[in-house]
């Protein structure tokens, strides 16, 4: 009975290519799935037909496929682009997990053909494996070098109770960045009819933060009275250790914090930020406050500069691009005046707050693509820039009509799919992707947008007809991206 059913399923919703890996402690119970109740009934059925492939032989996987396909086939054919390698997917919560199956569906799957590593970090799933599945994907981003992620849940209280979770999980994203120890870029997707709160930024800026360290493993604490705060350094080697004095507190208690970063992780980043700038032929800045932080903030600057002189200058040279150390109040005052083109390097604060200044100014978050290059040289995890969309998930729960923009989730397989491409040499593959990425630009400009961007270009009162839903919008993108690909 259950075959029947899960066969029925996959007619149904008309899956071109269903979930195929194989995954390991990942892969979910019966049990687990009876979770998602609350998800659209097309991701029910969705899961329960994962769940059917993953408990029969591989014959009978591929023969279903097979059948169902030729079936329900009622669009052209398109010869399918082989992906020669791997590559990994983390699948992700609420209405960023509904568009993501979307766009694999409709604009992914008849048109390649993808071997994905596929892995749940839903939330459910994330609590159901202790959170060992989200250590999982990135050590197979790690083993396959490119990996695609859609927006995640981070728990709070209210969430903990919600899912009745086991434990405040932390951060998938802090998870796999300490684990690629990399570098976060992030660059606006750009349309010419979506207005810019700066109009002076005519061309894009790639903003990259370094992820890892500084305040986000920093140790803080409240100091309750009077006394001394002192820094100790304890070498192993069993030399002298070192100890500062930090501040007196004379007049009640106050507040404390420690942070530190390694040479490794800066140097690494100093790499990829230069790597970047190269590889995108645009100049490379890169913001401090050594001026305050002499020593903090300093060993960074010497450190890029190293890196710069014995690398990358007669690289920048020939390209006619440079790169150049700033402090960053002077650098946001010349980010605000400039027409954009080139490569902003923060510290991990300065990123995370500059790059959400960014994507505002050029329109939106929804605009706005983020890869994570790891310390590697080798290894990216993209991802959309923004979150899971919870407001329109409960619309979406209640059967209501949401107008979500997908850009940002389309935009994180273009990016994964491009560096998959340059990796394997697959110039088709990368046509593809470029393909698609502006298929998705001219259809905004062609005037057919979700209601996110239609406030930005019509403004407040925008009416119905001038914005499409959730679907309407990638099959918009779809039938862009067809008029591009010649039939088979």
């Amino acid at each position: 009975m259950f075959m029947r059913r899960s066969m029925a399923t996959c007619i149904s919703i008309s899956i071109s290519r269903c979930y195929s890996t194989a995954v390991s402690a990942t892969c979910l119970s019966r049990d687990r799935f009876r979770n998602y109740d609350d998800y659209s009934s097309i991701e029910g059925l969705k899961l329960k037909h994962s769940e059917f492939l993953h408990s029969h032989n591989s014959f009978n996987h591929k023969c279903f496929r097979k059948n169902a396909s030729a079936a329900l086939s009622t669009t052209p054919a398109y010869e399918k682009i082989k992906v020669e390698n791997p590559v990994v997917e983390m699948d992700g919560d609420e209405m960023t997990r509904v568009i993501w199956h979307y766009i694999k569906d409709k604009l992914l799957f008849p048109f390649l053909d993808l071997d994905l590593k596929y892995f749940d970090l839903g939330l459910q799933n994330r609590d159901a494996t202790n959170d060992l599945v989200t250590v999982e994907s990135a050590e197979a981003a790690l083993k396959y070098n490119v990996a695609v992620k859609c927006a995640t849940i981070t728990p709070d209280e209210g969430r903990v109770k919600e899912f009745g979770l086991k434990s405040m999980w932390k951060s998938p994203n802090g998870t796999i960045r300490n684990i690629l120890n990399g570098t976060v870029f992030r660059e606006p997707v750009i349309c010419k009819n979506v207005p810019r709160l700066i109009p002076g930024w005519k061309k894009p800026i790639c903003i990259g933060r370094h992820a890892f360290g500084d305040q986000y493993r920093a140790t803080d604490t409240v100091i309750k009275g009077a006394g001394k705060l002192k820094m100790i350094f304890v070498p192993e080697t069993g030399d002298t250790p070192m100890e500062l004095d930090v501040f007196d507190f004379k007049d009640g208690g106050g507040v404390a914090m420690a942070m530190f970063n390694v040479d490794k992780s800066i140097r690494a980043f100093a790499q990829s930020s230069m790597a970047m700038a190269y590889s995108k032929k645009w100049p490379l800045y890169f913001s401090t406050k050594n001026t305050i932080l002499k020593r903090y903030d300093g060993r960074f600057k010497d450190i890029f500069q190293e890196e710069y002189e014995k690398n990358w200058q007669d690289k920048f040279k020939e390209a006619n691009i440079w790169y150049e150390h700033r402090l960053i109040d002077d650098m946001v005052a010349y980010a605000l005046k400039s027409e954009g083109g080139y490569v902003w390097a923060c510290k991990n604060y300065d990123g995370d707050v500059q790059s959400d200044f960014l994507a505002q100014g050029f329109g939106s978050l929804g605009l706005m693509t983020s890869v994570l290059f790891s310390s590697d040289g080798k290894t990216i995890e993209a991802e959309a820039a923004h979150g899971t969309v919870t407001r329109h998930f409960r619309i979406h729960q209640k059967g209501g009509e949401t107008s979500t923009n997908s850009i940002a989730s389309i935009f994180a397989w273009t990016r994964g799919l491009e560096h998959r491409a340059k990796l394997d040499c697959n110039e088709k593959l990368l046509d593809f992707v470029h393909k698609l990425e502006a298929a998705c630009v001219q259809t905004v400009e062609s005037g057919k947008m979700t209601k996110d961007l239609a406030l930005l270009v019509h403004g407040s009162s925008v009416s119905r007809n001038l914005y499409l839903n959730t679907e309407e919008f990638i099959d918009a993108v779809a039938e862009c991206l067809k008029s591009k690909i010649p039939l088979s």
